[in-house]
Parts: structure tokens; sequence; C-alpha cells
């Protein structure tokens, strides 16, 4: 599926969609260039997972981990990691097949770690001017 975004208010209803496409998925990989709107997307995921807590980017931390209405949700960021041992240092494989919900920002990163390509939902971002594409 592809849809266009063109303001921070279209979100609900695309975070709504990608939901109703994948009603059992759990762990998604969110790519996109710096500044593509990554964590923005993943909030908006969040809150509708009923987050309640701020949301913010676990750039430093890597991995954020907050209490939806019905289950955890752990935000990661591999931007800053040297390479996999990293991730599998901090248990990384864990959290995804966890069967709590996985939003994971640069996941190329970590691909070796991840669930099988079934398991997972892979969103692309796309920017052109003031638009975002995304695909899933």
């Amino acid at each position: 599926m592809n849809i266009s975004v063109t303001s921070v208010e279209e979100l609900p209803s695309l975070c709504e969609e990608i939901f109703s496409c994948h009603p059992d998925k759990k762990v998604f990989l969110i790519n996109g260039p710096m500044g593509a709107g990554k964590t923005t997307l993943i909030k908006e995921l969040c809150l509708q997972l009923g987050v309640e807590e701020r949301i913010t980017s676990p750039t430093f931390s890597i991995v954020n981990e907050y209490k939806g209405t019905d289950s955890l949700v752990y935000h990661f960021d591999f931007y800053r990691l040297e390479d996999i041992t990293e991730a599998n240092d901090m248990g990384a494989e864990e959290y995804f097949f966890s069967g709590e919900y996985c939003f994971i920002e640069w996941p190329e990163i970590v691909s070796n770690l991840l669930p099988s390509s079934d398991k997972c939902v892979l969103i692309d971002i796309f920017v052109k001017e003031q638009t975002r594409n995304f695909t899933f």
C-alpha cells in the first residue's frame, strides 16, 4: 500500500490503516532518510496503542519502553550502532521475539536478528518536498 501525507494531522488515519492492514504483526521496520519523520510516525503508532507517557527518540538510549493499553511497546533507534554485536549485547533479539510491539528505526543494522520477513511490516518513507510517501 502507498499513502501520501502532507501534514502531521493525517498521521492518525495513516496509522489506523497500517494497523488494519497488519492486525497480527508486532515488529515494524521503519526506513527513511534522516529527517523523514520516522520518530514522528512511531509516536503516533504508540499513541494509537494507548501509550500515555511522553514518547521520545531513543537515539542515545537505543531503546525506549512504553506501556500501551494491552501490551508493552519498544521503540528502537539503531542509527548510532557500529555493528550488530552491540545489538546482540543489549539482547535486541529477545525484544524482537517477545510478542510485544517493536518499532525499529534503521533496521538494516540488525537485519540478521529480525524475525522472518513474513512476521515484520516494512514501512518505507520517501520524502518529496513537503510530502511524505509511506509504503507498507
